[in-house]
């Protein structure tokens, strides 16, 4: 499996057959809403899992404006729209992402020294996984766009300068 920066060219028909239930999209936003909103924004950018020739799941980084509604760190980088196609799920895709993800952040994003994301009060399960990850809950709640969300922190390993 790899994660790699979306590109239309190469990902564009494999997003077109990317599924999500309805239970799923009541705790995240779907890739063509969140593609739409990365189409304005440069700050903004969509990563996708591939496996045997699939995307097997989607998540969005968001380096500027997002990451200030929940972060005051500006070497912060905003976790978002994560998902998991419906087809993959269940087979350890999300985790092996999550787990990827701290070096896809480092080596594409040098700057950045953190990870942060949010996640619904009653998403225990996505809850489970990143808390397995390494993402720590400090203790912030706050209102997201689909309900109370709990905000979580993953610090990335920075080499200092000597």
């Amino acid at each position: 499996m790899e994660l790699c920066f979306y590109n239309e060219i190469k990902h564009g028909e494999m997003l077109a057959n990317y599924t999500l239930t309805e239970e799923q999209l009541h705790f995240t936003t779907a890739p063509d809403v969140a593609m739409e909103m990365a189409k304005n924004d440069p700050y903004r950018y969509p990563i996708v899992a591939i496996d045997n020739g699939a995307i097997v799941n989607f998540l969005m980084l968001d380096g500027d404006q997002g990451r200030k509604l929940y972060s005051d760190n500006p070497n912060a980088i905003l976790l978002r729209a994560v998902s998991t196609d419906f087809h993959h799920q269940g087979k350890g895709y999300a985790k092996r992402v999550m787990n990827m993800l701290p070096d896809f952040v480092e080596q594409n994003f040098t700057d950045k020294n953190e990870i942060v994301l949010v996640v619904n009060i009653y998403n225990t399960a996505a809850q489970g996984l990143y808390h397995k990850c390494g993402f720590i809950d400090e203790g912030v709640r706050t209102m997201g766009a689909k309900g109370e969300v709990i905000v979580m922190h993953y610090k990335i390993k920075q080499l200092v300068a000597i």
